[in-house]
């Protein structure tokens, strides 16, 4: 598979180790002044010769990063969050022959709690008496507080859970108003990714957590992602992914 960089931080390096151990090859990186731009859009001529992309840069140039992709006929995945997919994304998707797999977090693991969460949240929300909030905590380099990760684990709490109606970000400047998720991040050290969540009761409190060794998972999944994506059309989540990936384990076990 040859694959191109877009944006080459601290996950670009990851992804790029991870997928050449995993034998691909990288046809280029376009990062900062190296990324030719037309009109605000990448240089097609610079994205000739790739199987896949992988667009990790900042959620003010990813929208046009992904349509400069997708109209090229480039395979993406995007990792970069802070922005969401506007109609003209869509349209991109339907007239290209070529899929795109957005996710706020590659790590297998994480996708597999996130399952976790989803279950324990609909059995403590049908209880009524355990009161859910999210926090979690990375380096003082990571720039969305909180993270797309803490958003997402907020998104299944709310479906999950009918009490729950709207998202505290943050401290209020009050009290939390009933039927409030709080969401609560911390930007210090060098943690590479720690999320909880708690239901908390009177009698006793259940805490899920998810801690990263490092941005190797995360790196990880992306390659697994772009390997899975393939011939696939349309937009996919991790999800679809680690579905693919399953599936494919028990066809070995068989």
């Amino acid at each position: 598979m040859n694959y191109l960089m877009v944006g080459y931080g601290r996950m670009g390096h990851a992804i790029d180790e991870q997928a050449s151990a995993r034998g691909h090859q990288r046809v280029g990186i376009l990062d900062g002044p190296g990324a030719r731009r037309e009109g605000g859009r990448l240089d097609p001529r610079q994205l000739a010769g790739a199987d896949v992309a992988f667009e990790f840069t900042r959620g003010e140039v990813a929208e046009e990063n992904v349509l400069a992709l997708l109209e090229a006929g480039v395979p993406t995945v995007c990792g970069t969050t802070g922005w969401q997919p506007a109609e003209r994304v869509f349209e991109a998707l339907a007239a290209a022959p070529v899929g795109l797999v957005m996710a706020p977090n590659f790590s297998v693991g994480v996708n597999l709690f996130f399952r976790i969460v989803a279950g324990a949240a609909r059995r403590a929300g049908a209880l009524g008496i355990y009161d859910p909030y999210v926090t979690e905590s990375h380096h003082r380099g990571k720039q969305d507080v909180p993270s797309g990760t803490a958003r997402r684990l907020a998104d299944l709490l709310l479906e999950a859970d009918p009490r729950l109606t709207s998202v505290q970000e943050g401290h209020p400047e009050g009290p939390l108003p009933p039927g409030t998720l709080q969401v609560v991040g911390l930007r210090a050290g060098n943690d590479p990714g720690t999320h909880t969540v708690v239901f908390d009761g009177e009698q006793d409190v259940i805490e899920l957590r998810h801690r990263a060794r490092g941005r190797e998972g995360f790196a990880l999944g992306a390659v697994l992602a772009a390997e899975w994506l393939g011939r696939q059309r349309g937009l996919h989540s991790f999800d679809a992914v680690l579905d693919g990936i399953l599936e494919g384990e028990q066809k070995k076990e068989s």
